[in-house]
């Protein structure tokens, strides 16, 4: 086994996985990407979203602190069991392309077997969070998975891989109203719809990092579907999140904070289509970075609209 102590060559700089874990847990820790933890803000985002537009449309907040909680758990443990997943169904793979051949597996930090193990236990904990919830919300988290394992296969067969992984990361804009209502609506499904769209976009923003290393060894994605099309790619898709969000919001009677929270999401995401590169890869790796906070803006102008509305 090679050092548990050296870092992955992505990992966000300065993190507490390097620095202060126990090296034993090191390989672990970094194959659910503590070390980097920009993916699971992203896949929280619209669980948060969804919590929000559903308790302001109930006008009920009694449910909301507990979903805020719970989700921000869930999140975490199930991406990372989703990037176990995928190190484990990608290990050859990651070994030919510079920025992922440093990953726990292929570095030898860990074996398919632990990594296996490691995953069985974080999908324990996220049943865990999600039996806290009512039946049809247990039984929508549990649907996710399907999709969850479907997606490391997707970047081999068809260059829309960015679609599946947005169907998996977009999947909590439908939990808050399952949590809520225990169906499923157009709001919550247009929420979704929406999410999937940024989800497309900011991932063919970060998978531009990788277009020369995936392009040898015949791995697709939109990024190199899109090439020098990118900057319009991001105008559709970003412009169809922030119309299709919007017309949830109307479908929940959402007020003023909410619609301001939108405007600012929105002014976010032409910030970044003004600023895209797609030759600057550090570049590239902060725009798909701040999308966090462009995600936390409107949860912001939703949590305050709920607040309001009660």
């Amino acid at each position: 086994m090679s050092d548990a102590a050296a870092r992955v060559a992505d990992a966000t700089a300065n993190n507490w996985v390097d620095r202060v874990a126990p090296l034993w847990t090191r390989p672990y820790l970094r194959l659910s990407r503590f070390d980097r933890p920009i993916g699971s803000w992203l896949l929280l985002m619209p669980c948060w979203w969804s919590a929000a537009l559903a308790s302001g449309a109930a006008q009920d907040l009694h449910q909301l602190p507990k979903m805020i909680a719970l989700f921000f758990i869930g999140a975490f443990v199930m991406r990372g069991a989703g990037c176990t997943w995928n190190d484990i169904t990608d290990r050859d793979l990651d070994a030919k392309v510079e920025r992922t051949r440093s990953r726990p597996i292929p570095a030898g930090q860990v074996t398919a077997k632990k990594a296996l193990a490691w995953l069985v236990l974080q999908a324990l904990i996220g049943l865990v969070v999600l039996l806290q919830f009512n039946s049809f919300a247990i039984a929508t988290g549990i649907a996710s998975l399907v999709i969850v394992a479907a997606y490391p296969f997707m970047k081999r067969i068809t260059y829309w891989p960015q679609s599946v992984l947005g169907l998996a990361f977009s999947w909590g804009a439908l939990m808050g109203f399952a949590v809520v209502f225990a169906r499923i609506d157009a709001t919550a499904l247009l929420l979704y719809a929406g999410a999937i769209c940024w989800v497309i976009a900011y991932d063919t923003i970060y998978a531009h990092q990788d277009t020369e290393d995936d392009a040898l060894i015949g791995i697709k994605s939109t990024a190199l579907l899109f090439g020098a099309r990118t900057q319009t790619a991001l105008v559709i898709f970003y412009g169809l999140a922030v119309s299709l969000i919007s017309v949830a919001l109307r479908l929940a009677g959402a007020g003023w904070p909410a619609w301001i929270g939108l405007v600012v999401f929105a002014g976010h995401l032409a910030w970044q289509i003004t600023r895209i590169d797609i030759k600057d890869s550090a570049l590239c790796l902060r725009l798909f970075k701040s999308n966090r906070d462009a995600g936390l803006l409107l949860f912001a102008g939703l949590l305050l609209d709920a607040v309001l509305r009660v």
